[in-house]
């Protein structure tokens, strides 16, 4: 698999805490290994995001990507509520 990171979720993954940067490197190797871990809760998105795909980083923070093949990235980073707007 290989990952790549979109120019808008590097801008936005710099401007966070360390403690979340940590997490998300966290379960983005985990995400590596196994995609769909029980703890990524890697799940299909709809509406504004369809074809996306999303994996939880924390309890509200959720990292969105695109997979297309065996090639992954990650297009955003954000709290739940400011990436899908519930």
């Amino acid at each position: 698999m290989i990952i790549h990171t979109h120019r808008s979720f590097e801008k936005k993954y710099l401007k966070l805490q360390a403690k979340l940067q940590d997490k998300f490197r966290e379960r983005r190797d985990l995400f590596i290994d196994y995609q769909f871990h029980p703890l990524l809760d890697n799940h299909a998105l709809h509406g504004e995001w369809q074809g996306y795909r999303s994996i939880n980083v924390t309890g509200d923070f959720r990292a969105v990507f695109k997979q297309e093949n065996n090639i992954v990235t990650f297009v955003d980073i954000d709290t739940h509520h400011k990436l899908y707007g519930t």
